[in-house]
This record gives structure tokens, sequence and C-alpha cells, in this order.
């Protein structure tokens, strides 16, 4: 794995990009995506730029008043998703610190950020301080397809990501995404999978020829990451199914990870890729024996 410039505890405008990471490899995010109803060509353009006269929300003023008018209801869902990208940027150089901080911690004490250091290690790789980066991700605005055989209108979304991995840069971490330490080894943890996926098979992250692959490293990486254990289901996700919900939920985000890439036509086609190396992908626990977390 290439190592990616040398990370600073500094803003994120150093160093890798994020647009340089590609999106589509990998996303762990908690945050169910903002999304507005109505037709996309339409409304795509007045969510690249705040209307304070549309969205309610006032970039001139304090930002606690801003908070509390979006307590109060007086700012709309696209000013709302403004205000959240404005604080981000404010607040970078802190995010970006406690990530690195709690990124080395995790090196030194996570019993399985350690494992699966070694193991990638043990295949010639190396992840360290170089290539697992700590960087302010902004929030990107993606167009669904509606099913127009049901009249279904297309919209568009405010989707984020927690991390991402690319075989030439290493490891992406978005410190603004971040809720905490736990958190972030769950999102490292995920990113690491991915990286012993790469070094033991040269997954086809792309599916240029395939997204079997793909579909089968984010069934792996949702299922031993620990993401999808029962306590961050319910606890931070609200999802309190009491049978399947570890399978349901890796098989969720593994259909949301394969839609982000390009050669992905829609959930349909998505869905029936993962339903396809879901017995295989789902039943190997490699390099793990069973499922840790």
């Amino acid at each position: 794995m290439s190592p990616a410039p040398t990370t600073s505890a500094g803003p994120a405008s150093s160093g890798i990009p994020p647009s340089s990471l590609p999106t589509s490899t990998v996303t762990e995010n908690d945050t169910k995506p903002s999304s507005f109803s109505s037709t996309a060509n339409d409304l795509l353009p007045r969510y690249l730029t705040n209307d304070p006269s549309r969205t309610g929300y006032d970039p001139s003023i304090q930002w606690w008043m801003n908070y509390f008018k979006i307590l109060t209801g007086q700012i709309t869902p696209e000013g709302v998703e403004h205000y959240r990208e404005d604080r981000y940027k404010a607040n970078e150089a802190r995010d970006c610190a406690r990530c690195e901080a709690d990124r080395d911690w995790l090196f030194q004490n996570s019993p399985v950020i350690r494992f699966l250091r070694e193991k990638v290690a043990n295949l010639n790789g190396v992840l360290d301080e170089t290539n697992v980066v700590c960087r302010r991700c902004p929030s990107r605005i993606v167009v669904i397809p509606g099913n127009k055989e049901k009249g279904e209108e297309d919209r568009i979304e405010v989707a984020r990501q927690g991390g991402g991995f690319s075989p030439d840069h290493g490891i992406l971490l978005c410190a603004n995404e971040m809720r905490n330490r736990g958190h972030l080894e769950d999102t490292l943890a995920h990113e690491m999978v991915h990286a012993w996926d790469h070094l033991r098979w040269k997954v086809d992250w792309f599916g240029e020829k395939s997204l079997r692959h793909a579909a089968c490293t984010e069934i792996r990486a949702s299922m031993l990451s620990g993401e999808c254990r029962w306590t961050r289901e319910s606890i931070v996700r609200g999802n309190w199914t009491l049978t399947q919900q570890f399978q349901n939920c890796v098989r969720m985000r593994a259909i949301q990870s394969v839609m982000a890439r390009p050669t992905c036509k829609d959930d349909v086609h998505a869905t029936k890729v993962v339903n396809e190396v879901w017995d295989s992908c789902f039943a190997d626990k490699r390099p793990f024996e069973e499922i840790y977390r």
C-alpha cells in the first residue's frame, strides 16, 4: 500500500484531500441522509448555495442564534445542512486533532485494531499515521432516481461518510463525523478489513468487471468491524428488531455501499449482487476466527 502524505493535527487543507479517496469504496456512517422529495433537476442547484431568505439560516449571525432557530423550526432542512457544514469548517482543527489522538490511542490499545494491523503487516502492508489520516469530509449531494414505472420522482439526498479506503493512499477518517473514540474504532476497523481484503485478493473496488468483489468486502467489513453489533444498532440507531438484526444491518450497509459504485444502476441492482455473494461472504470471517465484536 502506498503511503499517504504525512498528516498533521491542523486543518484538513494539506495532505490527502477527501476527493482523492474514492468514496465509492467504503463508507461508514450512522446518520441517515437528509432527503428532500421533489424533482432533482430543479432542486439540485439550490442546495449548493445557501439563500437565507429561503432556508432561514443566516451565517452572518452568531452560531448559537442559528442553533436556537433550528430548535424552534425556523430553519429548513436545507438550511440545517448548510449550518452543519459551516460548523464543521469552524471546528476543523479541533476535530482533526481529536481524531488523530484517538487514532494513535487505538493503534496502541485497541485489541481489534492491533490485530488487524498485524494481519495487514503479515501481507506486507503498512498502516500507520502516515497513511491513516484524519480530515474534514464535506457532505455530498446525490440524486436518487425514482421508480418511473410507479410515478416516483427523483429526489436528492445529502450524503455523509465516516471514512474511506483507497489502495493508492490508505485510510481516510472523517474527523467531523466521529462522535467518540468508539465510533472511530468501528470506522477504522471497517477500513482495515478493506485494506486486508485488498492485499489478500486485489479487490475490484469500482466494479469495472463485476460488483461482486465490492459486495463481498462490504459484507465482511460491516460484519467484522463491530458497527452492526446489537448495542450500536439498538442504542445509537434505534433499531430494536430482536431477530436477524445483525444480518439485516450487514446486508443494508453492504447494499448502500455497493450503490455508491459508479457501475451500480440502482438499489435493485445492488441488492441483487449482495444476495448473490451473501452466503459465502457472510460465512468468511478471515482474518478472524469468529466475529469478535
